[in-house]
């Protein structure tokens, strides 16, 4: 870690609070509302709370601001995993036995919908001084710290790697302390991130250290790749006011990744199509793709795919396979960039209440 910016981030942080004494005030007592508040819920209360009780614990996350209608991500939710399922794996996460990065690893891999953003968060409101947020706003404010080894796609914010990003949450925090910051839980170390951090709260990527082995042959890790940008083009389709689904059979056939569609009147529908291509041939790609558009009612297919993928599909694509008109190559790091620069915007515009829904106890 960059000790140079470190501290001169902490002291740009401490002036800015000695002139706003009153905004730091209000911050350090939101923190502290939001620990109260999700403290209150023991083990016993977790497994008996009503799906009322779950909206209002789940809708009050800063995880969950980029949603505008929070009901349906959280209907969905419950919809996806049983809700006393969700109960389970979060008593399991918060008072279980087995050491955190286990009990991390064992939630994401049963709950759909309540990611590394999600759990993190919920994580440091019961134990602030032990758990750091873990989100793509940390992973960039660390990298622009230098730190080694961060993740770039969601399905590597594994247990391992949450409990090395609280280690060294907990190196800032001291930090803090020793330049004279009264609040240092890890809460406070994500509001100096984002404060004072450049990369950690601008809307444009930037190059992440990807630890080796991102893009290799191995199947599990294809394979999470795969789901990982699948729900991304689902909730940027969500985000930008589609209707969307996954595992979608539009002809006979045909069982393409992901599909957007929008109401035309009372005219019908306009669909769009998206492949999603991690590895290995292409053949069954085209295939799908081919049948997709024998709908149509389909304005665009969409394979979705590496860099190196989307050259060979390219390469190898019939010329007179697909209606070049229609098909269109999307990038993983711009579906990737795009997810971000969207749940960013859809974050600052909902931050404006437009129609309230903040936080309150």
């Amino acid at each position: 870690m960059n000790q140079k910016k470190l501290i001169a981030a902490i002291r740009r942080f401490k002036v800015r609070q000695n002139e706003n004494p009153d905004a730091v005030n209000e911050a350090i007592a939101e923190r502290y509302a939001r620990i109260t508040y999700y403290q209150s819920f023991s083990e016993e209360k977790l497994l008996v709370m009503s799906e009322d009780d779950f909206y209002k614990y789940v809708s009050q996350l800063w995880a969950m601001v980029i949603w505008g209608n929070k009901k349906y991500v959280v209907d969905k939710i419950i919809a996806d995993n049983g809700f006393d399922n969700i109960k389970k794996q979060l008593a399991e996460l918060f008072f279980g036995s087995a050491d955190i990065a286990k009990r991390w690893d064992g939630f994401l891999k049963k709950i759909k919908g309540m990611g590394a953003a999600t759990i993190s968060e919920l994580l440091s409101y019961y134990h602030p001084d032990e758990y750091m947020i873990f989100n793509s706003s940390t992973v960039k404010a660390l990298n622009y710290l230098e730190v080694p080894d961060l993740p770039k796609y969601n399905y590597q914010y594994s247990g391992k790697r949450f409990v090395n990003i609280c280690r060294i949450g907990k190196q800032i925090a001291a930090a803090m302390k020793s330049e004279g910051i009264i609040d240092t839980t890890l809460l406070a170390v994500d509001y100096l991130m984002w404060d004072e951090m450049p990369p950690a709260n601008e809307t444009d990527t930037q190059t992440i250290v990807v630890p080796p082995g991102t893009r290799t042959n191995d199947h599990q890790n294809q394979k999470s790749l795969h789901d990982e940008i699948k729900q991304k083009i689902v909730d940027i389709g969500t985000l930008l006011g589609f209707e969307t689904s996954s595992e979608v059979r539009i002809a006979p056939g045909a069982q393409v990744d992901a599909v957007w569609e929008v109401k035309i009147g009372n005219m019908g529908k306009a669909i769009y199509v998206f492949e999603v291509q991690s590895s290995g041939s292409i053949d069954s790609l085209i295939l799908n793709l081919l049948r997709a558009q024998s709908n149509a009612a389909v304005q665009a297919i969409v394979a979705v795919s590496t860099f190196e993928q989307i050259e060979k599909i390219k390469r190898e694509l019939p010329a007179d396979a697909i209606d070049r008109k229609k098909l269109k190559l999307w990038d993983f790091d711009d579906v990737v960039m795009v997810y971000d620069s969207l749940s960013k915007a859809h974050a600052s515009i909902n931050k404006l209440a437009l129609v309230p829904d903040g936080f309150s106890q």
